[in-house]
């Protein structure tokens, strides 16, 4: 960092340009929970399929997440994120246009490699330009903004289809994220300039070494396990298959399922609101004392993996408030990634955030496809909806189960660069 921490005007642009990208990329992601029923109708896709062309976001996002640490290290958030919009805009516009499951999976896929950038890309540009101590309180608001998106994908969204359809959803989408890309190039210009961080903050070694060593550390691969499952299945869960309970398990209409989602993405937004007071305060920080973040995890953790064992126990109507529930207790695990970044040093922050974001989004593809190919095994042996749905969310449960008990086993400690 060269100069002070970003405040006043300047940092209310920054934060409004990123959050913009947020929303609309987790608006994105969490929309096929409500679409899918529109989708299953018109192209007769089965169970798998769907999980098939929702993980595409997942895969494609994932498998970027390499390159593009480099990239934010090496050209900046500014210019990698406004030029992979671009492409998120253009994959909106195919997958409102195909009529295929081949063109949707295209489309899917590169709405995921052009959002790929726009959580980790805010991270890298707030720890060059913020305070350490303001990191976590930054990063719960980027998940409010984020979990905005994935309410109006709910509620506002099923409403907006019988009038604009999901291909006209996409469409409005297409264009937005047009605009953001616009915005985010230009308007943040001034500001990268005045700050002078191109990527130039590459240390030498770093292009050659900086994912080996990421990748090596014992401290990164315990916290790296609970992006890979914990919250890999979670992504899963909310942006998919919790709709597939609500209907399939609980017998919810449609519209009721719509409903629950959105209650469950406000108590997420609610909860990172909380998060965002809480953490500043509370939380251990480079130079400040409070709760480390490993006792806040497990603490989250434990809460979220009994609330689960509650839902599968139960099958009265009212369990489906289980899952808000549950979401209140996920949003501790947000603070790991940031945690992790002050870890190592700012010149790999960027590369540091997209490998646990790789961790994260390839247990979400595979949770993703996998629940759905589980659905459709237990259903060929004879099981019933419910019984499937069920027997396969135990199966990530126990995963989960599994998860916490080597996060909480093990010893390895954080390094301290800041």
């Amino acid at each position: 960092m060269t100069s002070a921490p970003l405040q006043g005007r300047m940092a209310i642009r920054v934060f409004l340009c990123f959050a913009s990208g947020y929303l609309l990329s987790y608006a994105l992601r969490a929309v096929n929970a409500v679409i899918a029923p529109a989708l299953i109708a018109e192209l007769q896709l089965s169970n798998a399929d769907l999980g098939l062309l929702s993980s595409a976001y997942f895969l494609a996002f994932g498998a970027l997440q390499l390159p593009l640490g480099i990239w934010l290290d090496k050209y900046g958030p500014r210019r990698t994120e406004s030029a992979l919009l671009v492409v998120a805009s253009l994959g909106a516009a195919i997958f409102a246009t195909s009529h295929s499951l081949p063109g949707l999976w295209i489309g899917r896929a590169l709405i995921g490699v052009g959002v790929s950038a726009c959580l980790m890309a805010s991270l890298k540009a707030y720890r060059l330009w913020f305070a350490p101590q303001q990191q976590s309180q930054l990063t719960s608001w980027m998940l409010v903004a984020g979990t905005s998106g994935a309410l109006i994908a709910t509620v506002p969204v099923n409403a907006a289809l019988p009038v604009v359809g999901w291909r006209g959803v996409f469409l409005i989408t297409s264009a937005l994220l047009l605009l953001t890309a616009v915005a985010l190039y230009f308007l943040l210009e001034p500001v990268e300039r005045a700050r002078a961080t191109p990527a130039a903050a590459v240390q030498p070694g770093a292009k050659d070494h900086g994912y080996r060593t990421i990748f090596a550390d014992p401290y990164f691969r315990r916290m790296g396990l609970l992006g890979l499952v914990i919250q890999g299945i979670f992504v899963a869960m909310q942006t998919l298959w919790a709709g597939s309970w609500m209907v399939g398990v609980l017998g919810m209409s449609k519209d009721q399922s719509a409903q629950a989602l959105f209650m469950l993405n406000l108590v997420l937004l609610l909860g990172y609101f909380a998060l965002g007071w809480w953490a500043p305060r509370f939380v251990a920080a480079p130079g400040k004392p409070g709760w480390a973040v490993p006792r806040v995890v497990s603490i989250g953790l434990a809460a979220m993996i009994l609330t689960q064992l509650a839902m599968l126990l139960t099958e009265s109507a009212w369990s489906w408030g289980l899952w808000p529930l549950m979401a209140l207790f996920y949003t501790v695990l947000t603070l790991v990634q940031t945690h992790l970044c002050l870890t190592f040093p700012v010149s790999l922050a960027g590369r540091v955030s997209t490998a646990y974001n790789l961790l994260m989004f390839i247990g979400a593809f595979v949770t993703q496809w996998g629940i759905g190919v589980a659905i459709d095994l237990f259903h060929h042996i004879g099981w019933t909806e419910s019984a499937a749905i069920r027997g396969s969310f135990a199966l990530c449960l126990g995963l989960q189960a599994l998860v916490y008990v080597i996060f909480t086993g093990s010893k390895a400690k954080a390094r301290d660069f800041h």
